[in-house]
């Protein structure tokens, strides 16, 4: 089956499409990343669990299996699995953003719900589950705008994490639909987005969960009078 969404030639083998199939890998370690950092000592050296960040991860390296799935075997079902781990991402990270803003804990219905929703709009077509990311992917940087200026200690992270998203966006963008674009190239636009997109989630991880992780780390904070 030939998938020619992005500019790199689809060849009939399970490296369909071989820079932006091997560059997905970085969504996964990205996501192992993660999760291992997760589990976190206090100063104290209490150690603590950070569910959120560990959900986090374990959704980001979904990414990861989904887009080696679409640019690399290319089954019938490969929207589901590339798009699905995408709007989770994109819904999860809304949702902590919102919590925070609003200083309540992550609910998983928050996430999980929208996600599922996914699931009819990928049936109906690319054009559908396109837009409808959009959509997602524009309430997640609004919110992370906003908790960016309400929220002075985690301004540095969320900057950084969006800046490498809008530079990984602008180069798959460029390579994929202008003159730019070297279908039998090793240099593909679109593994770069790959590689910036992991790194900017991975840099995304230590502001995943923030109020719900003091409120943790203060209940795991040894009591003087213990």
């Amino acid at each position: 089956m030939e998938w020619d969404a992005v500019c790199e030639r689809y060849r009939d083998a399970f490296f369909g499409q071989p820079a932006n199939a091997v560059t997905s890998g970085a969504f996964v370690l990205a996501g192992v990343g993660i999760v291992v950092a997760a589990r976190r000592v206090t100063q104290h050296d209490t150690p603590v669990r950070d569910q959120h960040t560990a959900a986090f991860g374990l959704l980001v390296s979904g990414i990861g299996v989904g887009s080696f799935i679409q640019h690399g075997p290319n089954p019938a079902w490969q929207a589901y699995a590339h798009d699905l781990p995408i709007a989770a991402v994109l819904v999860f990270t809304a949702a902590d953003a919102l919590s925070d803003l609003r200083g309540r804990d992550l609910s998983a219905a928050w996430w999980v719900v929208p996600t599922m929703g996914m699931v009819p709009v990928v049936a109906a077509g690319e054009t559908a589950s396109t837009s409808v990311q959009a959509v997602m992917a524009a309430g997640a940087i609004g919110l992370n705008l906003v908790r960016a200026r309400l929220r002075p200690a985690l301004r540095t992270t969320l900057h950084t994490t969006l800046l490498m998203v809008a530079m990984g966006a602008l180069m798959g963008t460029l390579t994929d639909r202008t003159s730019l674009c070297n279908p039998d190239s090793i240099l593909q636009g679109h593994a770069a987005w790959h590689l910036l997109a992991a790194a900017a989630l991975w840099r995304l991880a230590p502001a995943i969960g923030t109020r719900a992780r003091l409120r943790q780390l203060t209940r795991a904070m040894p009591r003087p009078w213990a």
